[in-house]
């Protein structure tokens, strides 16, 4: 793998084509690499998070979340190949399980903000929405595996529950939503 990489500006791309991981080449605006790049701007997103003071477990586990995605991004590059299986979504699932067990009801809707750990973690639950959007267009044009809708789906949830917890870990809580507020 270590020659891979060894040259970065091919120039190949200038005719608005980019090369697949089995070798065909597709448009740039397709909706393959619509979704390619949803993936991996997410996991850049994810990348400033961890920037941030964070737990030492959940940062373990957002660099484990990092590496699912890269895999996400190869899966999605190759089509018909996979690399994201149940597993992945499980180990989401049981996140998602052991931080929500630590939280308070939402008796109210919450937004974004409190601490800036948590809002960057609602940018990337919308950021995780949007990828989740393109992939179920690329699942609507082309066969895909159901594990990758499945997995951006329960990130977003989980990503949810992180920026609750975040903002609880910076000493703060939910931002709640005032609904009564006087508007004008």
């Amino acid at each position: 793998m270590g020659n891979r990489l060894s040259k970065i500006a091919t120039r190949t791309g200038d005719n608005g084509t980019t090369g697949l991981g089995d070798g065909s080449r597709t448009r740039k605006d397709s909706v393959r690499v619509h979704a390619m790049g949803e993936v991996d701007e997410l996991n850049s997103h994810l990348g400033v998070l961890l920037c941030e003071p964070l737990p030492d477990e959940m940062r373990a586990e957002l660099v484990t979340i990092q590496h699912d995605l890269f895999d996400l991004g190869g899966e999605l590059c190759i089509p018909g190949y996979q690399l994201i299986k149940e597993e992945h979504v499980e180990r989401l699932d049981a996140l998602l399980e052991k931080y929500n067990a630590t939280l308070p009801a939402l008796t109210e809707f919450i937004l974004p903000g409190g601490s800036r750990a948590a809002s960057l973690a609602h940018v990337c639950r919308t950021v995780c929405r949007r990828a989740e959007r393109s992939i179920v267009t690329l699942g609507s044009e082309e066969t895909l595996h159901e594990h990758p809708r499945q997995y951006v789906n329960r990130l977003s949830d989980l990503l949810f529950v992180l920026a609750r917890v975040l903002n609880r870990y910076a000493g703060g809580s939910d931002v709640l939503w005032n609904h009564d507020r006087k508007k004008g």
